[in-house]
């Protein structure tokens, strides 16, 4: 077969090296991002690299080097568009820095998953790992992988800086969440159910303590019978849902613990010939497509998880180059509320008609 048949050969990083006029060394040094390249020479190289399309083989580069230049992305999370944010935004720090990413969804429960994520990062030669929730705020596996030498960042949810354990992005969920159960009470609404994520997660713990808290503040009873456990998932909130409607005192509002639980309350509403917003108003958490494609469209919190994972992999891969100016702080992140037509004011319902004498 001819090359023509074969087709045209991918660009290497000699090709990348001639077209610049510049050495295989220089043309490497621009791909790591090392300081020590001229501006133009750096503009120069980045130009030819776009021109050809051409993309470093990290797995190669590996072979070759005595370090990594490919890092884990772990996650065991059942939403899959929570996933494909992640998976986006690590990616674009990749592509940003030369690295490589490797993917490995993972069970977070497993008493093994220490030894799993250090053969991982052994086997596969991997520079270091971005932890996803709960793996992230498991203690012991932090403590294991340390001890192991795994270098790592986490995302976590929490109210504030950590500022202890490995690096991380925090997500105040916590307020977020205040602001949602507020936005639901200036509508009038006392009786607001709150359905649960995965207790293993805690950004799950912090919406409802934001929930609980703006209860508190604005002197509205919290109510255990509004407030039903679950995982983020839509037949739980399916589910849920039609166990607080089934209350002989039903909420007038229910605030799901992410996009999918509330899209799961509202089919659960329709199902029961409800109007929403009107009969009940239903808020959700994330912006995911749910929150964007549901009818109508779900008050939400915007959390931008692109920006988050790839934060947080920058972080990591500044860490791995002991770039201190860039590993050095933790980030924080505040979603931020996004009122659609999911929620409306209170609408006072009317009494039991009486029987005739």
């Amino acid at each position: 077969m001819s090359d023509e048949q074969a087709g045209p050969r991918k660009p290497t990083i000699r090709t990348v090296a001639e077209r610049a006029g510049v050495s295989l060394k220089t043309v490497s040094r621009v791909i790591n991002n090392e300081p020590s390249v001229l501006p133009a020479t750096r503009a120069r190289v980045l130009q030819t690299i776009a021109d050809l399309d051409y993309e470093p083989d990290p797995s190669a580069r590996n072979l070759r080097s005595s370090s990594a230049y490919v890092i884990g992305l772990v996650y065991d999370n059942p939403n899959p568009y929570h996933i494909i944010g992640l998976q986006n935004g690590v990616l674009a720090a990749c592509r940003e820095t030369g690295f490589g990413l490797q993917i490995h969804p993972c069970d977070a429960t497993s008493p093994l998953l220490g030894e799993e994520l250090v053969e991982l990062v052994q086997r596969s030669r991997l520079a270091g790992l971005v932890l996803t929730a709960p793996m992230s705020e498991n203690a012991a596996l932090i403590a294991a992988l340390e001890q192991a030498g795994v270098r790592a960042t986490r995302i976590i949810a929490a109210a504030a800086d950590p500022q202890d354990g490995p690096p991380c992005v925090f997500v105040d969920d916590r307020d977020a969440a205040y602001e949602i159960t507020e936005h639901l009470i200036q509508l009038g609404h006392q009786r607001i159910g709150f359905l649960w994520g995965g207790q293993e997660h805690r950004s799950s713990s912090e919406r409802y303590l934001g929930y609980e808290q703006a209860l508190k503040d604005y002197g509205v009873t919290l109510d255990k019978h509004l407030v039903v456990p679950g995982d983020y998932t839509f037949d739980d909130g399916f589910r849920g849902a039609r166990r607080l409607l089934a209350l002989r005192d039903p909420p007038t509002a229910i605030f799901g613990s992410n996009d999918e639980i509330a899209a799961g309350v509202l089919a659960a509403a329709k199902s029961a010939g409800m109007n929403v917003p009107y009969d009940l108003s239903i808020a959700g958490f994330e912006d995911s497509p749910f929150s964007r494609q549901s009818w109508p469209a779900l008050t939400t919190a915007k959390q931008a998880t692109e920006d988050i994972a790839r934060q947080a992999a920058r972080m990591l891969i500044a860490g791995l180059r002991q770039d201190a100016s860039a590993a050095a702080h933790n980030q924080g992140f505040v979603p931020q509320l996004v009122v659609r037509g999911s929620t409306a004011p209170v609408r006072p319902r009317s009494p039991p008609p009486q029987a005739e004498a």
